[in-house]
């Protein structure tokens, strides 16, 4: 067995149960969402950040705090409004008299996890903020480069584009988020469940943290050494050139995308235990990161099949 795989072999062995459990921990206080919940996470093992929309009242800014909470990260919420500016989230130089010089007072992006709640309320100028922090992990005031913690990952929710008081987030905003997540209403069963159970984020006063910010940094490093054939290489670029391909698309996936499609597959085979990556995992996680990037030229053309991730699985076939 090879070194990569000798890794990732320790790792799963060591942190199978320990992923089980956050799972686990996470679905006791987002209801009947396994399958969200899971891709949430895959998209934080693989170090992307993540973007959940939908309408207000779903669960998004909970499912955001359960993510922090459960990892062992530290967090801050900004509530994004049309008048929050730059500084109120890089940080802002405050002159000091005594000294006679300026000082750099941090601001709440210096975390692990960043939970933009309500991003697109505020105005372009703002959202491109967090263009630097999320591309290169570290931010520029004064002609100074302050390097971001490690783990970073900006967790951002979202109302649809046509609520009132909102403003669409640009492609390069939209590219950097490696997947987009929409939660949607709860079967009747589970939400009968919420109506008896009360505020679903007071449960995470009684949860204890399931993984540290150094338990989180060695899956990460696992999951980058997960196998990836070079079959699989064909079958993901053939995924990405249908899109560009499609003549019914704006435009197709960029290669910060096809990496993202790539490191978000190795990070679901991971969490099914698996020490290489199928063409199903490529499956898995294509839909949401492509939901978010891929836009119809003519969406009147298409209203019946709005499904853009399961229409280019049809088209391309498996190698």
């Amino acid at each position: 067995m090879s070194a990569p795989d000798l890794a990732v072999a320790a790792a799963g062995d060591a942190d199978a149960a320990t992923l089980t459990r956050v799972l686990a921990t996470l679905e006791t206080v987002i209801l009947g969402k396994p399958a969200q919940i899971r891709l949430c996470l895959a998209c934080l093992l693989a170090r992307g950040h993540l973007l959940i929309e939908d309408v207000p009242g779903v669960g998004k800014t909970t499912l955001a705090h359960a993510l922090a909470h459960v990892l062992g990260l530290s967090w801050q919420r900004v509530q994004f409004t049309s008048d929050l500016l730059p500084s109120d989230i890089i940080g802002v130089s405050v002159f000091d008299r005594a000294s006679q010089q300026f000082h750099f007072r941090r601001g709440p992006i210096f975390t692990q996890l960043l939970l933009a709640d309500e991003v697109n309320r505020a105005s372009p100028r703002t959202q491109s903020a967090l263009l630097e922090a999320m591309e290169e992990r570290q931010v520029s005031a004064d002609g100074t480069t302050y390097v971001l913690p490690e783990p970073f990952f900006v967790v951002a929710t979202q109302n649809p584009h046509e609520q009132l008081g909102t403003f669409g987030l640009p492609e390069s905003q939209l590219d950097r988020f490696l997947m987009r997540v929409v939660l949607g209403y709860p079967d009747a069963a589970h939400e009968r469940e919420l109506l008896r159970g009360g505020d679903r984020r007071e449960l995470l006063a009684g949860i204890a943290p399931v993984l540290s910010t150094a338990g989180v940094l060695v899956v990460q490093r696992a999951v980058r050494e997960v196998y990836v054939a070079d079959a699989l290489l064909d079958y993901a670029q053939a995924l990405i050139v249908r899109t560009r391909a499609a003549a019914d698309l704006k435009l197709g996936l960029s290669p910060r995308a096809g990496q993202g499609l790539i490191r978000a597959a190795q990070a679901w085979s991971f969490l099914a235990g698996r020490r290489s990556v199928l063409p199903e995992d490529l499956q898995a996680v294509l839909p949401s990161v492509v939901a978010h990037r891929l836009e119809r030229r003519d969406p009147a053309e298409h209203a019946g099949d709005t499904d853009v991730a399961a229409e280019i699985i049809r088209a391309v076939p498996i190698p």
